[in-house]
């Protein structure tokens, strides 16, 4: 199987050969390539280069365009600043809707438009170019509370649940409108599949969750299935109180945080729903031997069933040790 053969199989509930490889990685690709992770952000070029040379080197069953979470908003026009060989990051007391009103002046996104979600796009048309259909290649936008935490000021948008809970829903029903757009030029450019970042829901209790955030979440997932896509949800940090919300989303995939236990997830999603995770990213698979993570991965493994991905909690660091890595890899292929 290839692996984009695998992962697809996997979604689809048939067999695989083994179990599929998907770590996030971003600073630790940029590293096996030796550049700095601004030109790594800045340039999709230099993004494929190294996602597929990281992907060669430890068995990687897919690519991603994931990069930082400031591209959609930087293309809104929010201020980001840029960093030699860190990520890219919003100036929150610069917040491009301080002033509410600003939301009324907001244009809709152009993703073909030269900015920054051209550029991602750009990166799956050359993935598709360098691998054909060799590898899964993932796409990203950004769910409706990180967006609107990115744009609004996270602060300000935790306390517009409370005090204008009619401006928190224009704010979501605009965004994932224009999350559907960029995903569609993504699906078409090659995408397989489009990762959905939304951290910032890991902060809200269930009540605001329900009210709030997973009206949108569904919308945004149903308009990625209807343009021919599948759905990855990214959502960090402690999701416990949200589990069942977001298994009935209808994600292809959803990532689990190292703060969540797996059978958890598993006893409220239901046997189908496919399961990524979700060992700690430093604890563990940066800080610990070989044998302790394929430890760790075992016991995910056993908690989640055989409807499993492999991959840590979230993002590989930077400076985890090769053999670590390499013992996921071991992990995924021998089962």
């Amino acid at each position: 199987m290839t692996g984009r053969e695998r992962v697809i199989a996997m979604l689809e509930g048939k067999a695989v050969d083994h179990l599929p490889l998907m770590p996030i990685t971003m600073m630790f690709a940029a590293d096996q390539l030796g550049v700095k992770y601004g030109n790594y952000a800045r340039d999709h070029r230099v993004m494929v280069d190294a996602q597929l040379k990281t992907a060669a080197e430890f068995g990687f069953d897919y690519v991603s365009t994931i990069s930082d979470p400031a591209r959609e908003a930087a293309d809104y026009g929010a201020n980001v600043e840029w960093y030699e060989d860190q990520p890219p990051a919003l100036i929150e007391s610069e917040a491009l809707l301080s002033e509410k009103s600003q939301l009324r002046r907001l244009q809709p996104l152009n993703p073909r438009g030269g900015g920054r979600m051209h550029d991602r796009i750009q990166g799956i048309e050359l993935f598709r170019k360098r691998i054909g259909l060799e590898k899964f290649v993932e796409g990203w936008v950004e769910g409706p509370c990180a967006e609107a935490s990115d744009l609004r000021g996270i602060n300000r948008l935790m306390v517009d649940f409370y005090d204008d809970p009619s401006f928190v829903r224009d704010l979501f029903e605009f965004l994932v409108e224009n999350a559907i757009s960029c995903a569609k030029e993504q699906i078409e450019a090659g995408a397989d599949i489009i990762g959905v970042g939304d951290a910032a829901a890991s902060l809200v209790g269930p009540k605001i969750y329900e009210k709030f955030v997973w009206t949108f979440e569904k919308k945004l997932v149903d308009g990625i299935h209807a343009a021919g896509g599948r759905v990855r949800l990214h959502i960090c940090g402690n999701t416990r109180k949200i589990l069942d919300g977001i298994g009935n989303l209808g994600c292809d995939i959803v990532d689990l945080d190292f703060l969540v236990p797996v059978r958890e997830a598993r006893e409220q999603m239901g046997p189908r729903q496919v399961l990524l995770g979700n060992i700690d990213p430093v604890r563990v698979l940066r800080n610990c031997d070989p044998e302790s993570v394929t430890s760790a991965i075992a016991e995910c493994h056993q908690q989640a069933g055989s409807r499993y991905i492999v991959s840590a909690g979230c993002e590989v660091v930077r400076d985890t040790p090769h053999e670590n890595v390499r013992a996921l890899a071991n992990y995924a292929v021998s089962h």
